[in-house]
């Protein structure tokens, strides 16, 4: 079996409901979010899944993902990382969009990155040491994080710049695979929130 990443980006937030940049800044889930991690490990406990015997879980340190993973039900086989932390947005954490296009028109993180934080460059490099881990063994692996971290993994999983994150959208509490097609990485499923329907 060619390993697969199974990607669970953590619940809902204050601050992911306001669209608030929330990088290294340990906000907690909301009611929803808790709401949404329980029916995520609902689904990953029923057919096909059958709670995923054999998977290898991680998850970033952060509360509102280890949160997501213990509510999901993984929490008692899960090893946290620090590669899985979100994006340090530096000068930015706690800004949205909005905000930091008032000051900076015609921004995006993906082209122009954050002061004071993360390059863009340390995110891929990140991104690639947890692609490399998965790959290493011919066995699954889970791994509760965020939405920004996530998606460059990603792109980083399809061998693609960091940057082509910008076009793959993850809402909260999605779950999202990435695997292989005719012998090329590729993603299987992608921002699939059905089990919040």
């Amino acid at each position: 079996m060619a390993p697969r990443i199974l990607l669970a980006r953590h619940g809902q937030t204050e601050w992911s409901l306001s669209g608030k940049h929330t990088g290294r800044t340990d906000i907690p889930l909301l009611d929803e979010g808790r709401r949404g991690a329980k029916l995520l490990g609902e689904r990953l406990h029923r057919e096909p899944w059958d709670a995923l015997p054999g998977v290898e879980v991680r998850t970033s340190p952060l509360v509102r993902a280890k949160e997501t993973c213990e509510l999901a039900g993984f929490g008692d086989r899960a090893t946290t990382w620090d590669a899985l932390m979100e994006f340090h947005y530096g000068a930015y954490e706690g800004m949205t969009p909005d905000e930091i296009k008032a000051g900076r028109p015609g921004w995006l993180i993906w082209r122009d990155g954050v002061p004071e934080g993360e390059t863009l460059a340390e995110v891929g490099a990140r991104a690639d040491e947890v692609v490399e881990w998965a790959r290493s063994a011919d066995r699954d692996v889970l791994i509760f994080a965020h939405g920004h971290i996530l998606r460059v993994i990603g792109a980083r999983w399809l061998g693609l710049d960091v940057s082509f994150a910008s076009r793959i959208r993850l809402d909260p509490t999605s779950l999202s695979i990435l695997g292989w097609a005719y012998g090329a990485p590729a993603i299987e499923r992608w921002n699939d929130t059905g089990h919040l329907a």
